[in-house]
């Protein structure tokens, strides 16, 4: 299955390939151009950039991109790229896809990590493997937290650093045989 991009009323969620992804980790923009997006100073940012090695390990572990890596997250109506997004690879023994998300500061507050992390556990829940989404988010890190309790997910656990989080895939009449 080779990853497709994902859609939301408000974003597009572009897969990253290794080529996209060491470009850009070379300092090279004008990738995004090639795919017709719109260059900003805002993306990548630190964040971004720190994550991309990341990206790279999980994108060299499979043949192509299959939707359980990661996400350049695109603005629909000026086609800028304002974060990045996805799983930190395949489902787990248990059926379980660790999520991830960020969205550049100048974005932040206008509902983009809600929208990026139900698009992806939308699409999460069509994969017949995945039985549940996890997550992780600083203990400091409210706006993340309450981003995943949105989402329905519940805490499952928490140190000194980490709250950790996860939501089982909704049982309905297609999933119960």
């Amino acid at each position: 299955m080779k990853a497709q991009p994902i859609h939301t009323i408000r974003l597009i969620l572009i897969p990253f390939t290794l080529e996209i992804t060491k470009t850009l980790m070379a300092g090279d923009t004008s990738i995004l151009q090639q795919l017709g997006l719109q260059l900003t100073p805002y993306w990548p940012d630190q964040e971004a950039i720190d994550t991309f090695p990341k990206i790279i390990h999980n994108l060299e572990k499979v043949p192509e991109p299959n939707g359980f890596e990661s996400y350049m997250v695109v603005h629909r109506h000026s086609m800028t790229v304002i974060g990045d997004a996805g799983f930190k690879g395949l489902p787990n023994t248990e059926g379980e896809v660790d999520l991830g998300y960020a969205i550049i500061t100048q974005a932040q507050k206008n509902g983009y990590g809600l929208e990026v992390a139900q698009g992806l556990v939308n699409w999460a829940f069509q994969q017949t493997n995945v039985k549940a989404v996890t997550a992780r988010c600083l203990l400091a890190n409210v706006a993340s937290a309450r981003v995943l309790e949105r989402l329905g997910m519940q805490q499952v656990s928490s140190d000194a650093e980490l709250i950790r989080w996860k939501l089982p895939k909704p049982v309905t009449q297609a999933t119960i045989k």
